[in-house]
């Protein structure tokens, strides 16, 4: 099961809108953490002028903005 990481943070409408974009495409063989940057000082000195961040296990990200399928080719990639 391939792990997944969905840095945001409260109150961002972009945040929101990543999550639901990534919840639609995740399937069951992955484990899809949001963490919210708010709680650690390191990310939110990474983070916070870059949110929403999606990041694979392997530590690929993809910054938002993103589309479906830019979702599904790093997907394919965290596999």
């Amino acid at each position: 099961m391939a792990k997944l990481i969905l840095y945001h943070t409260d109150g961002c409408h972009l945040c929101e809108q990543a999550e639901q974009l990534i919840k639609g495409l995740v399937n069951s063989h992955n484990e899809l953490l949001l963490v919210d940057i708010m709680t650690d000082d390191q990310l939110i000195a990474d983070y916070q002028v870059s949110i929403p961040v999606f990041k694979s296990e392997q530590g690929q990200q993809l910054f938002w903005p993103f589309t479906a399928l830019d979702v599904r080719e790093f997907l394919a990639q965290a596999e």
